[in-house]
């Protein structure tokens, strides 16, 4: 691959990061309010347990405004995410090696990049699974309009391009990795086999995708 269609992609891939929310300062203000005290209350009481009224009343804000805000609480989750899901993508895009690029010759390999990217959003999943699940199930097809999907689509592709012959078709294969790493999918074998297991069982399926 040249260095012309390399940068391309990596602008390309820039422009799908999830982009921070433009609001004004007392919009912002109260925003933050009500995620600090959802995820307090989350944590507290797990994301099943807790209604919007007692996000709303702990935030000191109106039901309608946190309902006009957030619609739900999927999107509360989603709201949640956004901030870990931008620190994984600036990492991907500029970050030390294997999950990001590195510097000059001290890059890692493709293949490297691959499980790095597995390795480290397993760990995010696995560290919110029910936020993550919720923002994912809330209804159908939920997972794949999230932005977030699309980054990580776009970089699995990247990386599976590079590799050549090895990966053919990386924008399918891309998607065929990323269902494994679906929050539904991950409780269901984590509930089943563990999360040591579960997390060799990824890492086993994206060995088979390097061909």
């Amino acid at each position: 691959m040249d260095g012309k269609t390399a940068g391309g992609r990596r602008v390309d891939l820039e422009l799908m990061r999830t982009p921070p929310p433009k609001e004004r300062a007392d919009a912002a203000r109260n925003r933050a309010k009500v995620l600090d005290a959802a995820a307090e209350l989350f944590a507290r009481h797990g994301v099943e347990s807790v209604s919007m009224d007692a996000i709303a009343a702990a935030a000191g804000v109106g039901k309608g405004t946190l309902f006009r805000r957030f619609g739900d609480k999927a999107g509360l989750a989603v709201a949640l995410l956004n901030e870990r899901e931008r620190a994984l993508q600036d990492a991907i895009l500029s970050g030390p090696s294997p999950l990001g690029p590195g510097e000059g010759d001290t890059g890692a390999s493709p293949s490297e990049r691959l499980h790095a990217f597995a390795d480290t959003y397993l760990d995010y999943v696995l560290d919110h699974l029910s936020l993550v699940r919720m923002s994912e199930t809330a209804s159908p097809g939920a997972r794949y309009r999230i932005g977030a999907y699309g980054f990580w689509h776009r970089h699995l592709t990247i990386l599976l391009d590079q590799m050549g012959e090895a990966a053919p078709d990386g924008e399918a294969v891309a998607h065929a990795l990323l269902a494994v790493l679906g929050a539904e999918h991950l409780t269901a074998m984590v509930e089943s086999v563990g999360t040591e297991r579960a997390r060799a069982a990824v890492h086993s399926i994206f060995d088979r995708a390097e061909g």
